[in-house]
């Protein structure tokens, strides 16, 4: 009998989002931004040539492969939520692209929160047919990016 395999389809975030994210954020040179379901890292790769240390998260072993090729930042390979639960530092700016499946948004929303750097920036991009109760949200077509700021 054969095996078939789930593949989920890789959605890069379009040009368009991509520069209202960097433009929402602003300077970011010096923080340290994590990269949740980093995919093909191009969000983290782009926060890099700003001056941010990156980490990214991307649990495909291929994928995270690719990125560790293209940065100099730290790559880890796992899931996400797990993670976020071990890290032993306080990202500044949190960005998260998880699949259209992705069913935990809450659960990922409270971890990346208690994680956050106090005065730091989670941005969580979704389908428009989502919402989350964030403090701000952007829509770009069928795209919102939901952003929370974490009180000092």
């Amino acid at each position: 009998m054969k095996k078939t395999r789930r593949i989920q389809k890789i959605r890069p975030t379009s040009s368009l989002v991509k520069n209202a994210l960097f433009n929402i954020l602003g300077d970011i040179e010096g923080l340290v931004f994590l990269d949740l379901f980093a995919g093909t890292g191009q969000i983290g790769l782009e926060a890099e040539r700003r001056g941010a240390r990156v980490i990214f998260v991307e649990k495909n072993p291929k994928l995270a492969e690719e990125i560790r090729k293209k940065t100099r930042g730290k790559v880890i390979r796992g899931d996400v939520l797990k993670i976020l639960g071990k890290l032993d530092l306080k990202p500044d700016v949190v960005f998260a692209d998880p699949p259209y499946a992705f069913e935990r948004y809450k659960e990922l929303i409270k971890e990346v929160m208690n994680v956050l750097e106090p005065g730091g920036v989670f941005v969580l991009e979704h389908d428009k047919r989502k919402r989350f109760g964030a403090e701000e949200e952007r829509t770009y077509g069928d795209t919102v990016l939901s952003i929370w700021r974490k009180r000092e």
